[in-house]
């Protein structure tokens, strides 16, 4: 699990939802680091279906190390998000840290989805999304760290995601669109970014969509915890990012992700608005015993790819066990750019394959280059050498194995 390095001490998080789940999970997390935390939340009596209240989320929050302040918030209401964020600033000084976290979810078809639904998801998911940002961005921009967190997905626009919950999708992108268009408006101010989980989470909102040991197939929420704190310990110009809980911890050096499954060992649930084949993914949910609300296409995919990552995947698709037999490299491609990232090509290991981050063996190439001109090579329109040679591409490790990828080339970009 990612360590707790003590950088958010101090530091005041205002959070919606945060008196159950992953609210409340990321909100542990920061208390661990002696944070101050709002209870951003509706619960104030107990729910005879759903567990825990603002108040004994603040208990927990404060017996980790961190000082509470639980607020009633209902995110549709103006008022009382006005109310929360002056008692914020009047207890603690400011707002560090905004985490939009609150949502309500109904998965249903348009003729079954009642109009009550449709507004509470609109009102709490998108709009409370955007208002509560809106309130807190004044505050916001007076802090060093200047954060804000939202939990929603990638966007894609293939219809499938939209054809059996799309009230639902519309909310949740809502969101996600609210991610977007501030990124670029408080660029070098406020960093603002999403997150969304590789797998199904066990929280009480599972255990009602999934049914009875539904949990066997989740992570825990500590996962989401562990990937927020990485995202808000991070600086300001990291901003506009779509995160993926795994992804991210893996480019931590977390590999050893059992430690936070339910059940170990047991095959994990996949999330929505993330496999590029629902078709297979529904097919993955069936095998694995998923109940009825999961077998019916909802599922969600992965954000619009730019051309370098576009190649990336249909590199992917284009290595075959002959090409890892004849080539037996890792390389590691260090993009700058429209695209800036890191990315490997695995083709030495079992059947090979494609990944964003580091390799999962040691690279025997790391080349650097711009992300355009990556693409340009994959693409037939530049040789490595010539690349190279004009400076565009910067070579380390194994020069053989390098000179081995225009060879490659020559077969690959027929294929894509």
């Amino acid at each position: 699990m990612l360590p707790n390095t003590g950088r958010l001490a101090g530091c005041t998080l205002f959070i919606t939802g945060a008196s159950r789940g992953i609210g409340k999970a990321i909100a542990l997390k920061a208390a661990r680091d002696g944070a101050n935390v709002v209870i951003a939340a509706k619960t104030a009596e107990p729910h005879p279906k759903l567990p825990g209240t603002i108040f004994t989320a603040a208990e927990e929050i404060e017996a980790a190390g961190g000082k509470a302040l639980p607020c009633i918030v209902d995110v549709r209401d103006e008022n009382q998000i006005t109310e929360a964020v002056e008692k914020a600033v009047k207890t603690f000084g400011g707002i560090d840290i905004l985490v939009n976290n609150a949502s309500a979810i109904s998965l249903t078809n348009t003729v079954d989805t009642p109009m009550k639904k449709v507004d509470l998801m609109m009102g709490i998911n998108t709009r409370g999304t955007y208002l509560t940002s809106k309130i807190c961005i004044p505050y916001l921009k007076r802090s060093k760290v200047a954060h804000i967190l939202t939990l929603s997905p990638p966007l894609n626009l293939n219809p499938v995601w939209f054809k059996n919950h799309c009230a639902y999708t519309i909310a949740k992108y809502g969101m996600s669109m609210c991610v977007i268009g501030m990124a670029e408006e408080f660029k070098g101010e406020i960093a603002v970014n999403a997150l969304w989980p590789k797998t199904a989470i066990h929280t009480a909102a599972m255990d009602m969509l999934g049914g009875s040991g539904v949990e066997k197939q989740c992570r825990t929420t500590d996962i989401m915890a562990d990937a927020a704190y990485s995202i808000l310990t991070k600086p300001k110009n990291f901003t506009g990012n779509f995160v993926i809980d795994e992804e991210l911890l893996k480019s931590e050096g977390i590999k050893d992700l059992d430690v936070y499954a339910v059940s170990p060992g047991h095959p994990l649930l996949p999330d929505f608005f993330l496999d590029e084949t629902p078709d297979e993914l529904t097919s993955q949910i069936e095998k694995h015993g998923g109940s009825a609300a999961f077998k019916e296409g909802k599922t969600v995919a992965s954000s619009p790819r730019g051309p370098a990552e576009e190649t990336f995947a249909l590199i992917g698709k284009s290595i075959n066990e002959e090409t890892v037999k004849s080539i037996q490299g890792v390389y590691q491609f260090v993009l700058a750019g429209s695209e800036e990232g890191t990315w490997y090509m695995d083709l030495k290991n079992d059947k090979g394959g494609v990944g964003k981050g580091e390799a999962p063996t040691k690279a025997d190439v790391v080349m650097s280059m711009d992300s355009e001109d990556f693409v340009k090579m994959f693409t037939g329109k530049m040789k490595p050498t010539m690349a190279f040679m004009s400076g565009k591409l910067k070579i380390k490790g194994n020069m053989g194995m390098a000179m081995k990828l225009e060879s490659l080339l020559v077969r690959m970009n027929s294929k894509l």
